[in-house]
């Protein structure tokens, strides 16, 4: 049995019913694969035990690098690329930088954060994406536990303890 190629299922009808229920197969000793649902389950990330996103700190050092680049182009371009005296003013007239800077950094953190999520989220354009169940993304919420995982606990005992935590289904599902 090759890993994350078989998987237990567990269909919920309700969030509440699905929160007690990864609390249940977590103190069961089952590992949960992921959990799907069709809409933003408040909590879930705290009962899954999932750690704070380092998307902010990526999103913060992209904006560094776009308020950087930004301020280094104008004053190369007013400088010495083509310097010029508007108005009187000296060359390097950080009061007028400030509109290019401001566009600059937010363009640049938010590029930036959709690269980083894109690549730590494993989504690309060639990607062949698991579909556990059609029903996630209408009323069902899903919880997937991969049997390569848990092979010590056996999928009789996995679908057990779905059964006993409230799952309305527990299906089998395999992919190639």
């Amino acid at each position: 049995m090759e890993r994350d190629k078989n998987f237990i299922l567990g269909v919920f009808e309700d969030e509440d019913v699905l929160l007690d229920a990864i609390v249940k197969v977590r103190e069961s000793g089952v590992k949960i694969h992921e959990v799907y649902s069709p809409f933003p389950v408040h909590g879930i990330d705290d009962v899954l035990g999932y750690k704070r996103s380092r998307l902010p700190i990526a999103a913060f050092l992209f904006g560094l690098l776009g308020t950087s680049l930004a301020l280094t182009m104008q004053f190369y371009m007013m400088k010495f690329d083509w310097p010029m005296i508007i108005g009187g003013k000296d060359y390097a007239a950080v009061p007028d930088f400030v509109p290019v800077t401001f566009e600059m950094t937010v363009l640049l953190a938010a590029f930036g954060m959709v690269g980083v999520f894109m690549v730590a989220s494993n989504l690309k354009p060639w990607a062949n994406p698991r579909i556990f169940d059609l029903r996630i993304t209408d009323d069902k919420h899903v919880m997937a536990i991969d049997l390569a995982v848990n092979t010590a606990i056996g999928e009789s005992k996995v679908s057990e303890v779905l059964k006993a935590s409230g799952a309305s289904e527990v299906n089998k599902k395999s992919f190639e």
